[in-house]
């Protein structure tokens, strides 16, 4: 890696906010010999443009004696933020590669089949004559020969240990705050009826304890391989028994994995079992703290690292959770450039939204949406429901309150096209959300103002969040609910002069803001400090609608037009 480089890799003509500085502090981050360096940069930074120059560092055929390895990647959890970079025109020459699932075969009468169901994969001795013109393979092999190979990060775990896809010079994470909650999620081995065909025929015990564990998923493995092999003698495939083939051997691997890890005495990692309703129910293997994992998935992956995220909270917590050591890792703080009066929290607690609470609390949480609502008659909104449970009783409760007619909502299939509908709506809509507080930006007028529901605390019923509280890892805890928190309060402020209100609805996050003090970052602390009770209209319905009922449409685009509206809760920042 040559860091000397960094500030001439840079892809954009221009500076903005702090990145110069931030690149020369990365720049000495690695000069001083760190492998690892975490930078933590809020929204705003333009993580992407940095991650691209950091990539740009990385040695080069010419510059590499015969066994060095070169080049980087370029790697990211989610899927919106691949597709950004993929359409940015000042990170092009960052090649995206994705999985063969988001490819069609060219074949005659197999353009609409994915390349995961391809006839190369359902026949057993297809031999394909443009397999040179396949999207996904030329896709590969471009990327596997490019400077730069960007993907997901699960097709880049998926490829740990291929010839294509070997070890590079340089990795950039981006995103990489839940990387080890991201490795849990990835390692966790789920055997029930969805991903084992055969479930009928196995007499699934009741199981304590992983030893026990241990002994069923050999008998699953040896039926899952007997039938991977009736499958393999077959000399066509429906594009059914092809997923099933796939799915089968992911399990046996997994499987494997999971017996030599638990009885390596070694591993750092300690796995946990769920079998909630005993004798012939689903049951699930999950791993904590998987190192082992992580170094053959990434750690193995490069010489260097550049981890980016805004909500990297604590240096030695992350080093921990990931296998690091904190020694031989540096953390850059790059500061916001956003006016902390431009992203005001506002304080409307109703009371605490735990489960045995919850009842109680969400009708007045309802009525004050409606007059957050009449205070932002003619502007978008988000409410961050946390569950698909609070969304429903939630929009029921709006739907009571008479303004169902501003609230749009989605489910776990739709939830893409619901946001893009949302999102190019003109009108001043309310979007009852669950899981987007990461990877969503909603600049200028496609949101001017978002709730938090409930403070987003790990479910104590999953067991590995039991076994770490039952190991008082509390601070953990309170860290975890705080990343999402900060992660939510930055989907509405995505540049300096755009502004958005964020109102806490749950009296739990103000005790959460109070129990993870000393883990905030700087510029969100001094969001907190600022946190007031804004002077809200009275409970108004009809107000609610008025930008409907009066036929008004706000013109819905990525401009930052100010309110004049003397009510608003930023005409003291607007004049």
């Amino acid at each position: 890696m040559y860091p000397a480089r960094i500030t001439d890799e840079f892809p954009a003509p221009s500076y903005r906010g702090n990145q110069k500085q931030a690149l020369a502090d990365i720049r000495a981050a690695f000069e001083s010999g760190k492998d690892v360096v975490l930078v933590r940069a809020p929204t705003g930074s333009g993580k992407s443009l940095l991650a691209r120059a950091i990539a740009g560092c990385a040695r080069t055929a010419g510059e590499a004696a015969p066994e060095q390895v070169i080049d980087a990647y370029y790697t990211t959890p989610q899927v919106s933020q691949l597709d950004d970079v993929a359409e940015d025109a000042l990170l092009e020459d960052l090649c995206v590669i994705r999985g063969k699932n988001n490819y069609d075969c060219i074949l005659p009468g197999e353009t609409d089949t994915p390349v995961n169901q391809a006839p190369c994969v359902r026949e057993r001795k297809f031999d394909c004559q443009v397999k040179h013109r396949c999207p996904y393979f030329s896709d590969r092999a471009i990327a596997s020969n490019r400077r730069i190979a960007a993907m997901t990060l699960a097709y880049f775990m998926q490829t740990a240990g291929s010839d294509v896809f070997g070890k590079r010079d340089v990795v950039v994470i981006d995103e990489a705050h839940g990387l080890g909650e991201w490795a849990e999620m990835y390692a966790t081995i789920d055997l029930s009826p969805q991903s084992i065909p055969m479930w009928n025929d196995i007499d699934v015990p009741d199981i304590d304890g992983l030893d026990e564990a241990v002994s069923f998923t050999e008998r699953v493995e040896h039926l899952a391989e007997r039938r991977v092999k009736e499958l393999r003698n077959k000399a066509e495939l429906t594009g059914d028994e092809v997923a099933e083939r796939d799915s089968l051997n992911t399990l046996r691997q997994d499987l494997g994995w999971f017996r030599e890890d638990y009885t390596d005495t070694e591993s750092a990692t300690t796995w946990v079992v769920d079998q909630a309703d005993g004798e012939n129910a689903p049951v699930t293997i999950k791993p904590m703290n998987p190192e082992r994992y992580l170094k053959h998935t990434v750690w193995d992956r490069g010489n260097r690292f550049a981890l980016l995220s805004a909500t990297i909270l604590n240096k030695e917590a992350f080093c921990a959770n990931v296998g690091l050591d904190p020694s031989n890792v540096a953390l850059v703080e790059v500061g916001h450039t956003f006016p902390v009066e431009n992203r005001p929290l506002y304080d409307v607690a109703q009371g605490k939204m735990t489960y045995e609470h919850r009842d109680d609390t969400l009708p007045d949480i309802a009525r004050t949406v409606v007059r957050i609502m009449a205070q932002h008659t003619d502007e978008k909104g988000l409410i961050h429901c946390h569950s698909y449970a609070i969304q429903e009783q939630l929009k029921d409760l709006l739907d009571d309150f008479g303004v169902g007619a501003r609230v749009r909502t989605h489910d776990k299939e739709g939830r893409d096209g619901a946001l893009s509908a949302w999102k190019r709506s003109d009108n001043p809509d309310v979007f009852l959300s669950v899981k987007m507080e990461e990877a969503l930006d909603l600049e200028g007028d496609l949101c001017r103002w978002q709730v938090l529901c409930k403070a987003p605390y790990p479910n104590t019923r999953d067991s590995r969040v039991a076994r770490r509280l039952e190991d008082d890892q509390w601070g953990w805890y309170y860290r975890t609910a705080l990343r999402t928190v900060i992660q939510a309060c930055g989907r509405v402020v995505r540049a300096p002069d755009d502004y958005g209100a964020t109102y806490l609805a749950d009296s739990s996050l103000l005790d959460l803001f109070e129990r993870a003090e000393h883990d905030m970052p700087d510029w969100f602390r001094a969001q907190v400090d600022r946190l007031s009770a804004p002077d809200l209209p009275r409970f108004a319905p009809d107000q609610a609608l008025s930008a409907l009922s009066s036929g008004t449409k706000r013109r819905h685009d990525r401009s930052r037009s100010r309110s004049g509206d003397g009510n608003h809760p930023l005409s003291d920042v607007w004049d």
